[in-house]
């Protein structure tokens, strides 16, 4: 395992120390926006892809800092599965998913639908279906479309509008949630 740059501590180490001050009272939408504003000493992300098979698990903030390989993770696992390019995930987006979840009080991953979109697959979705934008933000590594089983679509859009952090689109008939960090706004049904 490789040793930080800007610390000393290990991912085991890190996982510890979540394990011992980890909070027992499920989180409130009240409080959602504070966890955004770095309110929360740990953010963690927990996805899987249905896509590559891959899963991710992992402390990516603490004490105001992000994690460096911890990001850089991210940003490969969100890539575009399609086309196998990388894009630098916007950690706006990464925080409001991490705070929605953290709301949902669920400790199933994510399942992420799409991440990163390189033009030529955002292209290729926009000519099979009215529901893709031109400019979409997933173009700019800016969004993400994500499910969990255990949680209706409704119950993890209003888990994402509460963080008051960018746009929640509803995609009931798909089964899935779109967050991304641009204007706060919501969409869908």
């Amino acid at each position: 395992m490789a040793n930080m740059t800007s610390c000393s501590i290990t991912r085991r180490g890190l996982l510890g120390a979540f394990a011992a001050t980890a909070v027992t009272a499920a989180p409130t939408y009240t409080n959602a926006a504070g966890f955004l504003r770095g309110g929360g000493d740990i953010r963690r992300i927990r996805m899987y892809s249905g896509r590559t098979g891959e899963r991710i698990d992992m402390i990516y903030w603490v004490e105001g800092k992000y994690i460096a390989d911890a990001v850089k993770e991210v940003n490969y696992f969100m890539r575009d599965w399609r086309t196998n390019d990388v894009k630098k995930i916007d950690l706006r987006t990464v925080d409001i998913m991490a705070a929605a979840h953290n709301l949902l009080d669920s400790t199933e991953p994510y399942m992420l639908i799409s991440g990163y979109r390189s033009p030529k697959t955002n292209a290729m979705l926009r000519s099979r279906s009215g529901g893709v934008a031109k400019n979409s933000r997933h173009l700019r590594g800016q969004a993400a479309d994500l499910r969990l089983s255990s949680r209706s679509v409704g119950q993890v859009a209003k888990a994402a509008a509460a963080c008051r952090g960018g746009g929640v689109g509803r995609y009931s008939k798909s089964n899935f949630v779109h967050m991304d960090c641009g204007p706060v706004r919501s969409w869908g049904r």
